[in-house]
C-alpha cells in the first residue's frame, strides 16, 4: 500500500501549515503533492516556502497565486483576474525571498504520477490542452467533471483552487479538492490523505485545529493590504 498527502492553498498562513505537516508526519505517508497557492493572501511567505522546502518528498504544482507574485516581483503585468489583487501581490513581492520567485518560477502546472496501476492528475486548477486554466463554476457536478476529462485515462484527478472540498466518483475515476489548507472562518486546517493499493483507490479528507489567533493578529501587525477584506472574506472575522 501506498499513502499521499494533498495539500493545497495554503495561502501564506505557516501556522496552518505546520498543524498538517506535523499529521501528515504522525501519519507517514510515503509523498506529499502540494497543488499551488502556497502563497498571496495571507502574509508569511518566507516561512510558508521554507517550510515547504525543508520537507522531505514533496511535489509542487503551479497555482494562479505564484504566478500574480512573481509577476509582481519582476515588474510584469498581473495575470488575467489578479489586477484588482496588484497592491497585495507587490507587498508580498516586496517581501519574499528572490530564492522563492526562482523556485515558483519553474514549477510545472501539472504532474501525471503512476502507482500500482493507476493514474493519478494533480493540478492547482482544470486545464485545457494548452496548459491554459479554464473557468469551471466552483461546484462542478460529476457529468460535467467526466465530460471535460472524458478523452483521459485518469483514476484519480486532484485539484485545488477554489476553497471548498469537492470529493466526487463516477465511474470513470475520483475526483478530490481537499479544500484550502490556510482559508477558512474556524481554526481548522484541511488536507487530503490517499492511500493506494491494488484493490483501489480511498480519499479522505481531514480537518486539523490549530490556534490561528497570532495569524489572524499579524494581518494588522504587519500593515497587509486590503487586510479588511482578506479577513471578512477568508478567515469570517
Amino acid at each position: 500500500m501506498k499513502s499521499y498527502a494533498i495539500i493545497t492553498d495554503i495561502h501564506g498562513n505557516a501556522s496552518a501549515l505546520a498543524a498538517v505537516l506535523e499529521d501528515i508526519k504522525q501519519r507517514k505517508a510515503d509523498h506529499i503533492f502540494c497543488l499551488g497557492d502556497m502563497v498571496g493572501i495571507g502574509p508569511d511567505s518566507n516561512e510558508v516556502m521554507s517550510m515547504l522546502l525543508e520537507t522531505q518528498n514533496v511535489s509542487y504544482v503551479l497555482g494562479n497565486h505564484e504566478l500574480a507574485v512573481a509577476a509582481a516581483f519582476r515588474g510584469e503585468d498581473p495575470p488575467l483576474g489578479h489586477h484588482n489583487e496588484r497592491a497585495h501581490h507587490q507587498w508580498l513581492a516586496d517581501r519574499i525571498d528572490k530564492h522563492y520567485i526562482e523556485f515558483i518560477t519553474d514549477l510545472p502546472k501539472k504532474i501525471i504520477y503512476e502507482v500500482l496501476g493507476y493514474t493519478f492528475y494533480f493540478a492547482h486548477y482544470h486545464l485545457d490542452m494548452t496548459d491554459h486554466y479554464l473557468t469551471i463554476e466552483k461546484n462542478p457536478s460529476i457529468e460535467q467533471l467526466d465530460s471535460f476529462y472524458s478523452s483521459s485515462d485518469y483514476d484519480l484527478v486532484c485539484f485545488g483552487h477554489h476553497h471548498v472540498i469537492h470529493h466526487l466518483t463516477s465511474d470513470r475515476r475520483v475526483y478530490f479538492n481537499p479544500g484550502s489548507l490556510g482559508c477558512n472562518h474556524k481554526p481548522i486546517a484541511r488536507y487530503g490523505f490517499v492511500e493506494v493499493s491494488e484493490s483501489g483507490i480511498n480519499v479522505e479528507s481531514i480537518q486539523i485545529p490549530y490556534d490561528n489567533t497570532d495569524f489572524l493578529n499579524s494581518y494588522e501587525r504587519r500593515k497587509v493590504p486590503d487586510r479588511e477584506f482578506i479577513l471578512k472574506i477568508f478567515h469570517g472575522v
